[in-house]
């Protein structure tokens, strides 16, 4: 079965937190793991953020991750405090699950094929080092929560 997204394969589950330096401690003690570093969103320069269609230039966050298993990740994100999906879910719902994420490839197929099964896209961005992009996907009337694609772009040597 190929799917909206043309995979099935999890990639990373998405946590909204408040404080990801306390948070990311906390869940290296549950996994039994180190500690993983902290970074950010990068530059807009870089992300080209945009938020419902709009560009954000000051959308941003701190994130750590966690590798729990083959090609998938637990991800902390801690919204700066201006406007993005992230902020949004924050002091909306508090801290919680936010999103499941999918590896994918080609990701402007992936936004028309996810748009016309329902779920709107709401925020979208390179990868903060440029290595990638990401798209997210209200998808809470169908699926009960975000769902983010994933595509990073094969290295340079």
């Amino acid at each position: 079965m190929a799917g909206i997204l043309d995979t099935c394969t999890l990639a990373q589950v998405g946590f909204i937190v408040k404080d990801v330096e306390t948070t990311k401690r906390t869940f290296a003690e549950f996994l039994g793991v180190p500690v993983p570093p902290t970074c950010d969103g990068g530059e807009f320069s870089v992300t080209g953020t945009t938020v419902y269609g709009q560009p954000a230039p000051e959308a941003n966050c701190k994130m750590a991750f966690f590798d729990v298993g083959p090609h998938i990740q637990i991800e902390l994100i801690e919204p700066n405090d201006k406007p993005s999906v992230w902020k949004e879910f924050l002091d909306t719902h508090g801290e919680g699950m936010h999103h499941l994420a999918f590896q994918v490839s080609n990701t402007e197929k992936k936004v028309l094929a996810l748009e016309n099964f329902g779920p709107k896209c709401i925020q979208r961005g390179k990868y903060g080092d440029g290595g990638g992009e990401y798209a997210y996907f209200d998808a809470n009337e169908q699926l009960k929560c975000f769902v983010e694609t994933l595509e990073s772009y094969p290295k340079k040597d």
